[in-house]
């Protein structure tokens, strides 16, 4: 939008050789600027009172209330943010120009202490500080689960391998990863540390259900590993033979006598196989028949001499 120019019709103004004005972007109409001047702003000197005492400033007229705020930050201890600058009874704006409203060399200003601006201000500290407390736990945190990471891979490389792990030592790690989990729920955040807690959230659930997997293989090969041992125990005790050292075992006038091995046919395939059945017999000896009731007695006769 182009400047709108008007020709000055005030007496005092009349000798200026131009006598033209312009509208500024705030939508004020001021009398169009010396180019020369633009190039080589004047400085003046404002006075601007805080309290009882009168604080005077050197600055560019053309500068803004804002950067008259930040100098006057040394002087009377306030920040820039919390102050009020008033100019002709009411506030300006830290983005308004100085000339724009018409300050000049020596001209008064108030400053005041905005407590409104001050309370945010605090309060955007406070929130700050907590966020730095919130993103310093959180990396903390992440140094620990790295480090509990480093195990849970070991664990892992080691029952893959068909390895044992002591179950307690796993229920002891599932335990440290969830007083991590518990840390990072009591921390509150917001924006980009927010996002830095829900990441170490997921990796400790991630690490907890790979555990519980690992947990539930090592008790299956645990139970697997004595079965192995006992089908091997067995098998052994089958392949060898029997030995009975009192196979010949004798009772009063009579003995038992191992029976002799029937010879069987050999194979089709052509293989010699070579078979020994041993009878068997019990510790206690076979008791003998007991005589017929029925049993006729020699009657003999004897002569009296």
């Amino acid at each position: 939008m182009m400047p709108m120019r008007t020709t000055a019709t005030d007496p005092d103004l009349s000798s200026r050789a131009t006598g033209e004005w312009e509208v500024r972007p705030g939508g004020m109409l001021v009398q169009k600027r010396d180019p020369n001047e633009e190039h080589n702003p004047l400085t003046i000197r404002v006075r601007v009172k805080y309290g009882s005492i009168y604080h005077e400033i050197n600055i560019s007229s053309q500068a803004t209330f804002g950067e008259l705020k930040k100098m006057l930050s040394g002087p009377t201890g306030l920040h820039h943010e919390d102050q009020k600058l008033m100019y002709k009874n009411k506030e300006r704006s830290s983005k308004t120009f100085l000339d724009v409203v018409g300050v000049k060399d020596r001209s008064k200003m108030v400053l005041v202490e905005d407590p409104i601006s001050q309370e945010r201000r605090y309060v955007e500290m406070r929130k700050n500080a907590m966020m730095e407390k919130a993103a310093k736990a959180i990396s903390e945190i992440s140094l620990e689960v790295d480090r509990l990471a480093g195990q849970v891979s070991a664990h892992e490389s080691v029952i893959s391998k068909g390895g044992k792990v002591a179950e307690k030592t796993l229920l002891v790690l599932i335990e440290l990863l969830m007083n991590q989990l518990l840390k990072l729920d009591e921390i509150t955040a917001e924006g980009d540390v927010k996002l830095q807690r829900k990441i170490q959230v997921k990796r400790v659930q991630k690490y907890v259900e790979s555990l519980d997997v690992l947990k539930i293989k090592n008790s299956i090969q645990v139970q697997e590993q004595p079965a192995s041992r006992n089908q091997e125990h067995g098998s052994s005790n089958t392949d060898r033979p029997r030995s009975f050292p009192n196979s010949r075992r004798s009772v009063g006038n009579f003995s038992s006598i191992p029976t002799v091995p029937k010879p069987q046919q050999p194979s089709t395939s052509g293989e010699v196989v070579v078979t020994t059945k041993w009878e068997t017999f019990d510790s206690m000896p076979t008791p003998l028949p007991a005589p017929p009731s029925n049993t006729i007695h020699p009657k003999f006769s004897w002569d009296l001499l």
